[in-house]
């Protein structure tokens, strides 16, 4: 794996975060806003910003929280949301997403953070930071609202690929749980694979071939596997982890959008309906705060890539200030907690358990030299 140790804590012993100003629905003055918003509560972070300099330095000069923290990197032109990935892929050289990504790929920043087109950043990921070792397909974790003790699940892949083999669900399991450990500092993360029901004869082949293979690896790789989940335990306390393919995936997180989305809107008419339903929102109050916080999909702004050689992070193209925020936080904290170089190690010492012909005794004894606690 490539070091990033000499150059990403380059300004004056901070962290150093890159982030792509550009390819946001609502602009780089958002972008901006959410970098101030983060940084005047971190004094140990550090900035690189990509984009056309002149304008982002513009923006830059009116947030003083921002104040000898941004370095620039001029990159004139921009990935649109209509740019097909693979045109990106041979033709993405001058944009702020490829400058965004190069910073980290240098050595110069220890993660990057990009609200611009997904399928684009993944392949400019993928091309210029390549996968880990041993790894066949990267996948997108997003952490999902949950009423389990960490409030938080983890779930992949939500996007980065709409295919997934048996393979691919156990590295995606591997990775996962890795991510609930560090991320989330559940120690022994219970993993489940999504099916349309927990009996296991249930779901396609690749499904029982993944449940099976999961089974085989889990003590080795210090988690619980619980076995096929479902849909309704996606927000539960079943699992702390969640294994899909990208399409089950994205289309169940854009479903739970949508609905938290209706719910709030319901709320806000329903409050709305009579002098009694107004009074009774002024009472409520504090417990409405306490909900949106838990639910605002803003506040857990971002996927990881993860897979990749190096922390990349994708907002939602659609996010404020708030959710901008959000994401250099998760890439802020992964950065503290080494967790690019922890996940590259699990996947190292644990590559002999995706390989074809590998049964329990074997994943058993692979797993005595994992690293203290990828």
């Amino acid at each position: 794996m490539t070091a990033r140790s000499d150059h990403s804590r380059a300004q004056s012993g901070r962290i150093i975060i890159s982030v792509d100003a550009m390819g946001g629905d609502a602009g780089p003055a958002v972008v901006v806003a959410g970098l101030a918003a983060f940084a005047a509560g971190n004094a140990d972070v550090g900035l690189i910003l990509h984009g056309p300099e002149a304008e982002l330095a513009r923006l830059v000069e009116r947030r003083r929280e921002l104040a000898g923290r941004v370095d620039f990197r001029d990159a004139p032109d921009v990935v649109t949301m209509q740019d097909k990935p693979s045109h990106v892929a041979r033709n993405g050289k001058g944009t702020s997403m490829w400058s965004a990504l190069e910073s980290v790929r240098e050595g110069e920043a220890a993660g990057a953070v990009s609200c611009g087109n997904t399928g684009a950043l993944m392949a400019l990921s993928t091309l210029r930071l390549r996968r880990l070792p041993g790894v066949n397909r990267p996948a997108i974790a997003i952490l999902f609202p949950s009423r389990a003790p960490q409030r938080f699940n983890v779930m992949l892949d939500v996007g980065a690929d709409v295919r997934a083999d048996a393979r691919d669900l156990l590295q995606f399991a591997l990775m996962g749980a890795s991510y609930a450990r560090n991320g989330l500092n559940v120690q022994r993360p219970r993993v489940g694979l999504l099916n349309v029901g927990t009996e296991e004869h249930k779901g396609r082949a690749e499904l029982k071939e993944a449940h099976g293979l999961i089974s085989q690896v889990a003590e080795a790789a210090s988690f619980e596997f619980v076995g096929f989940v479902e849909g309704s335990d996606i927000p539960g306390n079943r699992a702390d982890v969640i294994v899909t393919d990208g399409f089950t995936g994205n289309v169940a997180i854009k479903t739970g959008e949508g609905t938290a989305g209706m719910i709030a809107s319901r709320l806000r008419e329903s409050f709305r309906h009579s002098l009694l339903s107004r009074l009774a929102s002024v009472l409520a109050v504090g417990s409405l705060n306490r909900l949106r916080e838990h639910i605002d999909p803003r506040r857990v702004n971002g996927g990881v890539f993860l897979g990749l050689n190096g922390t990349v992070v994708k907002s939602h193209g659609s996010a404020d200030a708030t959710g901008v925020a959000a994401a250099v936080k998760l890439a802020y904290n992964l950065a503290v907690s080494g967790f690019a170089e922890r996940l590259a190690a699990r996947i190292a010492t644990t590559a002999d358990l995706v390989q074809p012909g590998v049964g329990a005794e074997q994943a058993a004894a692979g797993g005595e030299t994992t690293e203290e606690q990828a």
